[in-house]
């Protein structure tokens, strides 16, 4: 696995084309917080969208965070137009596994919603988590918002010197702005909220040992995701 060529980011004209409408049903509310999955949501809320590797894992640290109104599991980041969970794994979207955080700001703040996204997977090892390899794995934060912007670098800033300390690499976490990257497409129906339908399920996320810095997992002591597969 680990000597397999990896297929390059795709550009825009060579990724896969997609398609008009949407392939498959996604489920109308939060399977554990019963809210709306694609909204309406109350007025005020402010979305974040973060990537961490799988979505299934990820997408459970924020669902369990106060303020946190919904969160769904999609791809984001590329240039395929609705794309599926086959052709987001083959790295010939451009997307990455992603997972959108609507959020209450008179709740919590973006700073506390990364905090998670930073101890909890490893945002220095480019397109890969664990032994989850590929562009579609890659750490990304899109953010919608200039205080979300400012609490992205200022948090970066934090973990980086942490880093640094520690002697471990450099971040290589993708943060744009959303509007810039493009449209969330949301996962199938069986992705959404995958952990807790099947709470056994693979994850490969959790306190990775630094704060608001980041504990590195040994790579090799982790399932890849592809060996794993999803419910039918």
């Amino acid at each position: 696995m680990f000597g397999r060529q990896l297929p390059p980011m795709p550009t825009a004209e060579t990724a896969l084309p997609g398609r008009a409408e949407r392939a498959f049903s996604v489920p109308e509310r939060h399977l554990v917080l019963d809210t709306p999955l694609e909204g309406p949501w109350p007025q005020g809320t402010e979305v974040l969208y973060v990537a961490m590797g799988c979505f299934w894992g990820a997408e459970r640290i924020f669902w369990q965070m106060p303020g946190v109104i919904t969160t769904a599991a999609g791809y984001m980041g590329g240039f395929t137009t609705h794309p599926t969970y086959e052709e987001t794994c083959s790295g010939q979207t451009g997307h990455t596994e992603s997972v959108l955080i609507a959020y209450d700001p008179e709740r919590t703040q973006p700073e506390l919603l990364l905090k998670a996204f930073w101890e909890n997977h490893d945002p220095t090892t480019p397109n890969r988590q664990g032994n989850d390899v590929g562009t579609q794995y890659r750490s990304a934060i899109y953010w919608t918002s200039e205080e979300q912007r400012q609490a992205v670098e200022a948090t970066a800033a934090a973990f980086e010197q942490e880093l640094a300390r520690h002697d471990l690499p450099a971040i290589s976490t993708e943060m744009r702005p959303a509007s810039e990257v493009g449209q969330f497409w949301y996962a199938e129906d069986f992705h959404q909220q995958y952990l807790h339908r099947n709470p056994a399920g693979y994850c490969n996320h959790g306190p990775n040992g630094l704060t608001c810095q980041v504990g590195i997992l040994r790579q090799d002591e982790l399932p890849a995701q592809q060996d794993i597969a999803p419910p039918t």
